[in-house]
Protein backbone atom coordinates (compact mmCIF):
# COMPACT_ATOMS: atom_id res chain seq x y z
CA UNK A 1 0.00 0.00 0.00
CA UNK A 2 1.27 3.17 -0.26
CA UNK A 3 0.49 6.04 1.90
CA UNK A 4 0.18 9.28 1.70
CA UNK A 5 1.64 12.07 3.86
CA UNK A 6 2.64 16.30 4.11
CA UNK A 7 2.30 19.16 6.12
CA UNK A 8 0.77 22.02 4.70
CA UNK A 9 3.73 23.35 2.21
CA UNK A 10 3.27 19.79 0.31
CA UNK A 11 -0.25 19.73 0.59
CA UNK A 12 -0.78 20.88 -3.18
CA UNK A 13 1.46 18.15 -4.79
CA UNK A 14 0.51 15.47 -2.62
CA UNK A 15 -3.14 16.08 -4.32
CA UNK A 16 -1.83 15.96 -7.90
CA UNK A 17 0.33 12.92 -6.46
CA UNK A 18 -2.97 11.02 -5.42
CA UNK A 19 -4.71 12.33 -8.36
CA UNK A 20 -1.76 10.39 -10.52
CA UNK A 21 -2.40 7.52 -8.52
CA UNK A 22 -6.67 7.80 -8.78
CA UNK A 23 -6.25 8.10 -12.59
CA UNK A 24 -3.83 4.23 -12.36
CA UNK A 25 -6.51 3.12 -10.41
CA UNK A 26 -3.56 2.88 -7.41
CA UNK A 27 -5.09 2.75 -4.42
CA UNK A 28 -3.69 4.96 -1.15
CA UNK A 29 -3.63 6.00 2.10
CA UNK A 30 -3.66 9.74 2.73
CA UNK A 31 -2.93 10.31 6.71
CA UNK A 32 -3.58 14.39 6.03
CA UNK A 33 -2.43 17.42 6.30
CA UNK A 34 -6.08 18.32 3.94
CA UNK A 35 -5.57 21.78 3.42
CA UNK A 36 -3.04 24.21 3.13
CA UNK A 37 -3.38 25.50 6.95
CA UNK A 38 -0.01 25.76 8.79
CA UNK A 39 0.08 22.18 10.51
CA UNK A 40 3.01 21.24 12.01
CA UNK A 41 5.25 18.46 9.54
CA UNK A 42 6.23 15.80 12.47
CA UNK A 43 2.61 15.10 13.31
CA UNK A 44 2.20 13.81 9.71
CA UNK A 45 5.83 12.36 9.44
CA UNK A 46 4.93 10.38 12.28
CA UNK A 47 1.30 9.32 11.23
CA UNK A 48 2.17 8.05 7.73
CA UNK A 49 5.12 6.29 9.22
CA UNK A 50 3.16 4.29 11.32
CA UNK A 51 1.14 3.18 8.77
CA UNK A 52 4.27 2.71 6.51
CA UNK A 53 5.38 0.20 9.22
CA UNK A 54 1.97 -1.49 9.40
CA UNK A 55 3.12 -4.07 6.55
CA UNK A 56 6.45 -4.96 4.91
CA UNK A 57 5.56 -4.10 1.61
CA UNK A 58 3.65 -0.72 2.24
CA UNK A 59 6.05 2.44 1.56
CA UNK A 60 5.49 6.02 2.23
CA UNK A 61 5.70 9.26 0.08
CA UNK A 62 5.82 11.83 2.21
CA UNK A 63 5.72 15.68 1.02
CA UNK A 64 6.61 19.52 2.83
CA UNK A 65 8.09 22.32 1.73
CA UNK A 66 11.99 21.35 1.29
CA UNK A 67 11.49 17.64 2.13
CA UNK A 68 14.09 18.46 5.05
CA UNK A 69 12.17 18.56 7.82
CA UNK A 70 9.99 15.33 6.51
CA UNK A 71 13.26 13.66 6.14
CA UNK A 72 14.21 14.49 9.98
CA UNK A 73 11.02 13.32 11.26
CA UNK A 74 10.64 10.53 9.73
CA UNK A 75 13.90 9.20 10.15
CA UNK A 76 13.84 9.52 13.81
CA UNK A 77 11.70 5.78 13.70
CA UNK A 78 15.08 2.79 13.22
CA UNK A 79 12.97 1.34 11.40
CA UNK A 80 12.51 3.89 8.78
CA UNK A 81 14.30 4.95 5.80
CA UNK A 82 13.66 7.85 4.60
CA UNK A 83 14.94 9.55 1.87
CA UNK A 84 15.34 12.70 0.33
CA UNK A 85 14.45 12.41 -3.78
CA UNK A 86 15.32 15.57 -6.18
CA UNK A 87 15.55 13.01 -9.32
CA UNK A 88 14.49 9.63 -10.67
CA UNK A 89 18.63 8.84 -10.46
CA UNK A 90 18.47 9.31 -6.91
CA UNK A 91 15.00 7.46 -6.22
CA UNK A 92 16.59 4.41 -7.53
CA UNK A 93 19.67 4.75 -5.52
CA UNK A 94 17.57 5.09 -2.68
CA UNK A 95 15.88 1.68 -3.27
CA UNK A 96 18.98 -0.53 -4.59
CA UNK A 97 21.28 0.52 -2.14
CA UNK A 98 19.25 1.94 1.00
CA UNK A 99 16.06 -0.08 0.95
CA UNK A 100 14.09 2.99 1.52
CA UNK A 101 10.39 2.63 2.50
CA UNK A 102 9.52 6.18 2.31
CA UNK A 103 10.01 8.86 -0.04
CA UNK A 104 10.21 12.53 0.81
CA UNK A 105 9.48 15.05 -2.15
CA UNK A 106 9.89 19.07 -1.84
CA UNK A 107 6.97 20.16 -2.46
CA UNK A 108 7.68 23.70 -3.46
CA UNK A 109 10.57 22.72 -5.56
CA UNK A 110 9.39 19.96 -8.00
CA UNK A 111 6.51 20.32 -10.28
CA UNK A 112 3.31 17.23 -10.62
CA UNK A 113 5.86 16.31 -13.83
CA UNK A 114 8.77 15.67 -12.32
CA UNK A 115 7.46 14.06 -8.65
CA UNK A 116 5.78 11.67 -11.26
CA UNK A 117 8.94 10.56 -12.41
CA UNK A 118 10.88 10.00 -8.72
CA UNK A 119 7.59 8.92 -7.65
CA UNK A 120 7.57 5.94 -10.62
CA UNK A 121 11.47 5.31 -10.27
CA UNK A 122 10.72 4.89 -6.56
CA UNK A 123 8.22 2.36 -6.68
CA UNK A 124 9.56 0.33 -9.75
CA UNK A 125 13.47 -0.08 -8.21
CA UNK A 126 14.24 -3.49 -5.84
CA UNK A 127 16.86 -3.12 -3.81
CA UNK A 128 19.98 -5.12 -4.39
CA UNK A 129 20.65 -6.39 -0.96
CA UNK A 130 24.15 -8.06 -0.95
CA UNK A 131 26.61 -5.77 0.25
CA UNK A 132 24.28 -3.39 1.10
CA UNK A 133 22.14 -5.33 2.96
CA UNK A 134 25.27 -5.58 5.40
CA UNK A 135 25.44 -2.01 5.73
CA UNK A 136 22.00 -1.70 6.48
CA UNK A 137 22.93 -4.08 9.57
CA UNK A 138 24.91 -1.48 11.11
CA UNK A 139 22.08 0.84 11.12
Amino acid sequence: MIILACDHAGFMLKEQVKSFFNSENITTIDVGAYSTEPSDYPDFAKAGCERVLEHKQNVGIIICGTGIGMSIACNRNPNIRAALCHKPEIAALARKHNDANVLVLAGRYLSKNQAIKIIKMFLTTDFEKGRHALRLKKL
